[in-house]
């Protein structure tokens, strides 16, 4: 698929990985890393900018990214939070990108043909927030228009992300996708195993 530099993905890469007890994006996940697959996955819907947001571990993080050709941003402040590295992602998207998703490192099993489905929704209706959905429930990630970029970068509400994109719920669209792994982020080992498990890629 011809890659799309106005669509972005912003992935953050930044924290300490704490309840995991190991870096959670370099954890193996089948023939590959966490980092990768969560890569493969945003490479093969075509989105053609992409922003890892490093921190911890940011020495070990960058070699990995720079052999796969992928730009980095280092946030700083990482220890404030998520919401820091969201951050520094969003600041460092060019002018013309007109969307971007919002993809947390953790999340391998987010299917390509999940991003897909959200582009093709983006593209009849360029505007708002989309939200993919399994069985009705929200997950990740919302394909959130340029537009809400200066109220992202001016406050760091104290919900975080989901906070502030919840003010603006008369624009929001929920996308009902066959995609279970929207909801399965890896936070702790039993999570890491059970993914594992499930997933036949891994």
């Amino acid at each position: 698929m011809t890659a799309r530099p106005d669509l972005a993905a912003v992935i953050p890469a930044a924290g300490r990985s704490s309840r995991m007890g190991a870096f959670k994006p370099l954890l193996p996940f089948g023939p590959h890393t966490v980092i990768e697959q969560v890569l493969s996955a945003v490479r093969e819907a075509g989105v053609g900018t992409i922003r890892v947001v490093v921190g911890w571990d940011g020495h070990r993080l960058i070699p990995v990214l720079e052999r796969r050709g992928v730009p980095w941003v280092e946030n700083e402040r990482y220890p404030g939070g998520m919401y820091t590295s969201i951050q520094a992602g969003v600041r460092s998207l060019p002018s013309d990108v007109s969307a971007f998703f919002m993809l947390p490192a953790d999340m391998p099993r987010v299917r390509a043909e999940t991003l897909i489905r959200l582009i093709s929704e983006w593209d009849r209706q360029p505007a708002g927030i989309l939200y993919p959905c399994h069985e009705g429930r929200r997950g990740h990630p919302p394909l959130i228009d340029r537009a809400y970029v200066p109220e992202m970068l001016s406050e760091a509400p104290s919900g975080g992300l989901r906070t502030l994109l919840s003010r603006h719920a008369e624009v929001a669209r929920n996308i009902e996708v066959a995609d279970p792994g929207i909801l399965v982020d890896l936070d702790t080992p039993e999570e890491y195993r059970n993914s594992l498990r499930e997933d036949p890629s891994a």
